[in-house]
């Protein structure tokens, strides 16, 4: 039921969603390694502000001022409280978080109770590119913006290799890893490629970090909308989808065709960058939709060994294939005519 049907819907129940990905994403965002990829550590940095958002346009369409007010405070705490470490990298990420929460703020307001363009992932992309735009237009504005900017996000992706390689290296010089080693020397070669891994990490992290920032914030968007509709009565649009009924718009395709495009051309530097990021943001989006059609078709015990695959060492090939799955579910909508195909059996 929706708000725009002349009742007002109860709130979301069941918090173990909205809990197991809060804790997902504070443990790939504190962990050493996945740490120096991850582009923003501090998760509350931006989930307050765009749950705060989220409660600001509630209140525009009718839901209750406190509710508004009280996650406004929280937000303003979040962001002024002095996380660890502190300086200028944190200021540029406080002033990405606040962009993006107001982008999606105004956003969530668009159209909300009136029946048109109420989903979540429009109102999410729109929030990003509108954010990403102003944020690139302040640093065009500001004297060594993208210079000044690059250096800070450099030294911080820097600051987290060093701290991940440290407390590798403090591990592997405990006296159980040289039993273990003792033991098998195929723990002396995975501690060698662990470390040569760690090594490559930083490059990573700085090629990809426009598409990882996007994919974090997408996530934490997805997370402050479902926290907010848990605790708000008035929505701002349906509930989440579940995994296996994930399905979007066909045009996010060319998402995928043109980093394709840009990786393919005879240039280099900074328009095989974009092609690079644009490939990674859009085909992760993909293999989300191809691990919901797999999920779609398996029995609810198969589905969890498939997710239970997923987070073993084999998730780039897994991802892969859900990405073609994806790609493929574009044109020939598997769940639907398979849904067909059974309606017609009955």
């Amino acid at each position: 039921m929706t708000a725009d049907e002349g009742t007002t819907p109860a709130r979301e129940r069941g918090w173990l969603g909205p809990l197991a990905a809060l804790f997902v994403l504070v443990m790939v965002s504190t962990l050493a390694a996945p740490a120096v990829v991850v582009p923003v550590g501090d998760v509350l940095l931006l989930l307050a502000p765009v749950t705060a958002a989220c409660a600001v346009a509630g209140w525009r369409v009718g839901a209750r001022l406190p509710l508004a007010v009280l996650w406004t405070a929280f937000a303003v705490w979040a962001l002024w409280r002095t996380p660890a470490p502190p300086g200028l990298h944190t200021d540029l990420l406080r002033g990405w978080a606040v962009l993006l929460a107001l982008a999606f703020g105004v956003a969530a307001s668009a159209g909300a109770g009136s029946g048109v363009g109420e989903t979540f992932l429009p109102k999410a992309l729109l929030a990003l590119v509108s954010a990403a735009a102003v944020g690139m237009l302040a640093l065009l504005l500001v004297p060594g913006g993208f210079t000044g900017a690059a250096e800070l996000v450099r030294g911080e992706i820097g600051r987290r290799a060093t701290v991940a390689t440290r407390e590798w290296q403090t591990l592997t010089g405990t006296p159980e890893w040289a039993e273990l080693v003792q033991k098998s020397e195929g723990w002396a070669k995975y501690g060698e490629n662990a470390e040569a891994q760690l090594a490559l990490l930083p490059g990573i992290a700085l090629k990809y970090l426009p598409a990882l920032l996007a994919l974090q914030s997408l996530a934490v968007l997805a997370l402050g909308w479902a926290v907010y509709h848990r605790v708000g009565r008035v929505r701002l649009g349906p509930p989440l989808a579940d995994l296996k009924d994930l399905r979007f718009h066909e045009a996010l395709v060319w998402g995928v065709v043109a980093g394709l495009a840009l990786l393919a051309l005879p240039s280099s530097g900074i328009w095989r960058a974009a092609g690079a990021n644009l490939l990674l943001f859009f085909g992760v989006l993909h293999a989300l939709r191809g691990m919901g059609v797999v999920i779609w078709f398996l029995s609810p015990g198969r589905a969890m060994k498939v997710v239970l695959f997923v987070i073993t060492l084999r998730w780039p090939q897994v991802l892969l294939v859900c990405a073609v799955v994806g790609l493929g579910d574009t044109w020939f909508d598997w769940r639907r005519a398979s849904r067909l195909r059974s309606q017609r059996s009955e």
